[in-house]
């Protein structure tokens, strides 16, 4: 069975799984991290060796501040909490989306977490914060621009660009999953998911398990990839 080499994750549903409980939405987004703590250790068990979660996106902003101010504690607490362990089990993090007009004890936080496991070589968490898919394309335009002022690209071409985004290096995802039953990319990694296969789930993230993983993935096994070409089978034919 083909195993995705990279699994992106929209982790969508933290308010509506507490609202369903009565619950104030900060108990989502704090059951939501215990979730993303589990799913880390059963992707990194399974030898799947790029996972990539949609944080927090530039457009989280507009929510109200008392629940920004939690979700930037929950931050703090996951990175101080579980930063140590995931550079104990050889994860790298890294960091997508735009620093500059972050609090600097978050981007001090984000900045640690990358310097501590840059070497490290077991599994890549990629953590996409303040991040949306047209602000990348946008600044890695101007980096583009840029460098060909300074004769460092000689063209425009889809390698080149790629080069500029924030996932440079990075392989582009082969699996996009998403909870909440929710059915569209919500500015996530728009150029990078060209040709992911998507996979909607009902459950909300709080509530996706182990089983609801190895759903996405059985769902992903069973897709015929062929990048905009056909599939073998009807080439023989």
């Amino acid at each position: 069975m083909a195993k995705p080499e990279h699994i992106a994750i929209i982790m969508d549903g933290n308010g509506r799984w507490a609202k369903a409980r009565g619950l104030p939405r900060s108990a989502g987004h704090k059951a939501g991290v215990e979730t993303l703590r589990r799913t880390v250790r059963a992707i990194g068990d399974m030898r799947i060796p790029w996972l990539t979660v949609y944080a927090f996106s530039s457009e989280n902003w507009s929510r109200p501040a008392s629940e920004i101010t939690d979700l930037m504690g929950l931050l703090k607490i996951f990175i101080r909490r579980d930063l140590a362990e995931l550079h104990q089990n050889g994860v790298r993090v890294r960091v997508i989306g735009e620093r500059e007009n972050l609090a600097p004890d978050i981007r001090k936080l984000l900045d640690e977490a990358e310097t501590l496991t840059r070497n490290n070589t077991n599994m890549n968490l990629v953590v996409a914060f303040n991040y949306g898919g047209r602000d990348e394309i946008v600044r890695a335009i101007r980096r583009l621009v840029a460098n060909r002022k300074a004769g460092e690209a000689d063209e425009v071409t889809a390698e080149n660009f790629a080069r500029c985004l924030d996932t440079a290096g990075m392989p582009d995802p082969d699996l996009v999953i998403r909870t909440s039953g929710e059915q569209r990319l919500s500015n996530f990694l728009l150029w990078q998911a060209a040709y992911a296969e998507l996979v909607f789930l009902p459950c909300f993230w709080p509530d996706f398990s182990l089983n609801d993983l190895v759903h996405a993935i059985d769902v992903f096994s069973a897709r015929d990839r062929r990048f905009g070409g056909i599939a073998q089978r009807d080439v023989a034919s």
